[in-house]
């Protein structure tokens, strides 16, 4: 199943535990909060496919768990991208 990736602005903080964990996936905004890198150089908070990010599965679940406030979030979708199940955080 595809899964996509998205950034709580509300609860991030701006720690950067993403920026240090997958500088490919994320990186912080002029506002100092999360977004995602995606392959065509465009950020986003909105979600985005992990097919769209240069960055392995594992990095970017990685990268979702080091964050304090879990403002990352992960979610299993169909092959139309609906969204399935909430993934991380559970």
């Amino acid at each position: 199943m595809p899964y996509t990736v998205k950034v709580d602005r509300a609860l991030c903080i701006g720690a950067a535990s993403c920026v240090a964990v997958s500088a490919n996936a994320f990186e912080l905004d002029s506002e100092g909060k999360a977004v995602i890198k995606k392959k065509d150089g465009t950020t986003t908070s909105d979600p985005v496919s992990f097919s769209e990010i240069n960055e392995s599965e594992q990095v970017i679940e990685h990268a979702a768990k080091s964050c304090p406030v879990n403002a990352i979030i992960i979610v299993e979708t169909d092959q139309q991208g609906n969204e399935i199940r909430q993934v991380y955080p559970s």
